[in-house]
């Protein structure tokens, strides 16, 4: 080989390392280019997706605001769920779907929280409450659950109590306490196993106060949980009624439906016709961003307080929302 050829063959050499050193730097920055759009996407999809959400849900709790009725039951306008309906029609400048615009999708539901046994019933005045464990008691029983961790739970939900005014000798106590929960699913703080949790969640809530039972709203199961006289047959026969008939109207009128004894009638302080508790949840989803919203709210009069609300985004599509808006499927 002659020199010359050696200095073809070093330079081309050359040539081939400086044009992959390009493609490697055009590359990283393309792909760094690439990051950022991405990133400002998803940051400008989940902006709007919770602008959006954050809409719907203000309109729901307009829905409840403007519910002047003294009961409360399943053939209200609350009661009834959003299947997944498509806005991008109603979002459009001028009602017209263009080329480019954003699939955007709503769904949700709201529930009624005083349709289930409330576990802040089970302590009375920070006391064990023997008449809040009964329907409890009954229920675990349903379900074949181990009464041993309706002991604990009731036991751990009087730890989690506040003390006031706050002692020295009540402060080291306070300290090795369990975290008063918030939802169903936090059970599991107060020696709960997370198969019962799993199994109570349909029919158990957790609300910042003891609450009665709305006898419109309830399920079967809480309704033959929550009456010692109360057997299955009868607690189904009288959802099957409800669904056809008007609702009750007060507790006499519930009374009489439960064929119960003058003598035995409902305690107002267990049982009512009407709610001061719903659970909303919504769900949006805009092309590949989904977010669901969780809120329990408060209604007094007609004012509505948001008393928590969970966020739950995803990156990916979820499954469409169907049979979870049913009633007794909401968290």
């Amino acid at each position: 080989m002659t020199p010359r050829s050696g200095q073809r063959g070093a330079a081309l050499i050359s040539a081939m390392i400086t044009v992959t050193l390009v493609a490697s730097l055009a590359s990283a920055a393309l792909w760094q280019q690439w990051r950022h759009v991405e990133i400002e996407s998803a940051e400008r999809s989940r902006a709007q997706t919770a602008w959006l959400l954050t809409g719907a849900l203000d309109f729901s709790r307009l829905v409840l605001r403007e519910d002047k009725r003294e009961t409360d039951h399943l053939a209200e306008p609350w009661a009834l769920g959003l299947q997944e309906s498509k806005l991008s029609s109603f979002l459009a400048q001028d009602k017209q779907v263009r080329e480019g615009d954003p699939e955007v999708y709503l769904s949700g539901g709201m529930t009624d929280a005083q349709s289930r046994l409330n576990v802040r019933n089970l302590i009375d005045n920070g006391q064990i409450s023997l008449n809040g464990r009964a329907p409890f008691a009954k229920l675990f029983t349903l379900l074949g659950l181990p009464l041993s961790e309706l002991n604990t739970l009731q036991q751990q939900l009087l730890r989690a109590q506040p003390t006031n005014p706050p002692t020295s000798s009540t402060a080291e106590t306070a300290v090795n306490a369990p975290l008063m929960p918030q939802h169903t699913a936090q059970l599991v703080w107060l020696g709960l196993s997370p198969r019962t949790v799993a199994q109570l969640a349909p029919y158990v809530v957790v609300l910042p106060e003891a609450t009665p039972l709305n006898l419109n709203t309830a399920g079967p199961e809480v309704i033959y949980a929550s009456l010692p006289s109360m057997d299955m047959a009868a607690a189904q026969q009288l959802v099957r009624q409800r669904a056809n008939q008007a609702p009750l109207e007060t507790l006499e009128a519930a009374s009489k439906a439960l064929r119960l004894r003058t003598d035995n009638s409902l305690d107002s302080k267990q049982f009512s016709i009407n709610t001061k508790y719903f659970f909303i949840r919504g769900r949006i989803r805009l092309e590949d961003t989904v977010q669901e919203d969780d809120l329990l709210v408060e209604r007094n009069g007609s004012k509505v307080r948001i008393v928590w609300r969970y966020r739950a985004v995803q990156n990916r599509p979820a499954t469409t929302v169907g049979a979870s808006l049913l009633q007794s499927a909401l968290p």
